[in-house]
């Protein structure tokens, strides 16, 4: 489902970017996590006309202007840099620029340099070149002329790491060695490469899981039947609007879960048997866990843990909804071998260990594209040591002829490729039985990385 953002107020907008700026009070360009700030502050947005809808041809009926402006304000995050670019060019006057050089020195700090008024108006025209300009912008009309003549000075080359055009897409140009050693790693073709950059201005679909023995195809009717719009995409599920999953029946009755599809494929990696002992080393609130129980049928025992035991407690809640009861939780710090519990410990191990490591989080852009103006080389470093020292940590649970399962939800070969290769130099024992990318740009979904290493018996 595509929302019609540029449907959106201004008179609503201008003040929500202030806002948001504001939360930056040292002008250094950290904000909030905007997904979590907007549940804050959209709903006390005052709006003129109390529950009008934004409606357009690619927006359903009951669209609500409060979807319109979340989804204003990720294009906004999606745009950032760019935008940027354009206001500087357009001030100077040049259409002369050095993408390169411009991204050395940009930082999202710049923003609080560039009136609200026009930076919206670069973003509207990225998104809709017809674009309304908001009526406090009285250069609109030589800005939208500005913006003609420089378009194709972002397009014209054909080259999907073209820096010029890597900005166009939302994308820093220093990021195109990272792009170039992820397409040589999975093997991508120019087009597969391309596709991936562009869906990087898009969100994803909410994707369902179906929780149980429910076909896929029956949890989709009864989900219309409630008004939800979905659609079957080979054997997967999504939704795409109309009412809410979170207040159906088959929700509250734990027949389906949300989960990213490519959530799903790293959970199906996990191919634990009823009777299986499984240990999740970093379940967060448990999507992958719940996906991989559902396969034990009650039987066997899986282990959950995780840093933050506030994620431990929403994973019980989601367990007892579904009706899943073999899930055992507790905290576990990572930089130390784990203490077998005593099914574990009979067998000399787990037969499945899933590691579903911290990571940049860059395969998760398209959902919150926020994110991005976050990455930086020094956070990688501390995390690929962070990665490898869970990765030792958990391995000495696996039992022999036992499995390990090492995700992220990144596309960095740095933390996924190389750190599987550094693994197995360090542990002989181990041998590599599958590695792989799901996601986009194969599957329009999230990005994830996810490797299969057997122990030896």
């Amino acid at each position: 489902m595509t929302i019609e953002w540029t449907r959106a107020p201004y008179e609503l907008l201008l003040p929500l970017w202030r806002q948001w700026l504001a939360e930056d009070t040292q002008q250094t360009g950290h904000w909030p996590l905007l997904d979590r700030w907007l549940k804050r502050q959209v709903p006390q947005l005052k709006l003129h006309t109390p529950g009008r809808s934004v409606r357009g041809k690619n927006n359903p009926p009951g669209i609500s202007i409060q979807l319109a402006i979340s989804a204003a304000m990720f294009a906004a995050m999606r745009y950032l840099q760019l935008a940027a670019l354009l206001e500087h060019s357009y001030r100077a006057q040049s259409p002369a620029f050095d993408a390169v050089g411009w991204d050395s020195t940009w930082s999202p700090a710049d923003t609080h340099h560039i009136p609200p008024a026009a930076l919206w108006y670069w973003i509207a025209l990225r998104s809709t070149p017809d674009a309304s300009a908001p009526e406090v912008l009285r250069d609109a009309v030589a800005r939208k002329a500005w913006f003609l003549r420089m378009q194709p000075l972002f397009t014209a080359s054909p080259d999907s790491q073209d820096a010029a055009l890597m900005l166009w897409h939302g994308l820093r140009p220093g990021w195109a060695s990272l792009l170039q050693a992820r397409a040589q790693a999975s093997e991508w073709s120019t087009r597969d490469l391309e596709q991936f950059i562009a869906l990087q201005n898009q969100a994803p679909p909410l994707w369902l899981r179906p929780q149980g023995n429910m076909a896929v195809s029956e949890l989709a009717q009864l989900l219309r039947d409630e008004g939800v719009a979905v659609r079957l995409d080979h054997d997967g599920l999504c939704a795409l609007g109309g009412t809410g999953i979170v207040q159906t029946t088959p929700y509250k009755n734990g027949w389906v879960e949300i989960q990213d599809r490519a959530s799903q494929a790293i959970a199906a990696s996990v191919a634990a048997s009823p009777g299986d002992k499984v240990w999740d080393a970093c379940a967060g609130a448990g999507g992958k866990s719940l996906a991989i129980a559902a396969r034990m049928n009650n039987k066997g025992m899986l282990l959950a843990t995780d840093l933050h035991s506030y994620k431990l407690e929403e994973l019980k809640r989601r367990a007892k909804r579904a009706g899943v009861y073999n899930i055992r939780t507790f905290e576990w710090q990572g930089r130390e071998a784990l203490r077998l519990p005593a099914e574990a410990a009979r067998q000399q191990g787990f037969d499945w260990v899933l590691v579903d490591a911290p990571c940049t989080s860059a395969g998760t852009w398209r959902r919150n594209p926020d994110a991005r103006w976050r990455f930086h080389a020094a956070d990688t470093a501390e995390l690929l040591d962070l990665q490898k020292t869970i990765l030792d940590s958990a391995s000495q649970a696996v039992r022999r002829g036992g499995q390990l399962v090492y995700a992220t939800c990144s596309w960095q070969v740095s933390e996924n490729e190389a750190q599987v290769a550094g693994f197995l130099t360090a542990h002989p024992d181990f041998t590599l039985q599958s590695s792989t990318l799901v996601g986009a740009p194969e599957w329009d979904a999230d990005t994830m990385f996810v490797a299969v290493l057997k122990r030896c018996a």
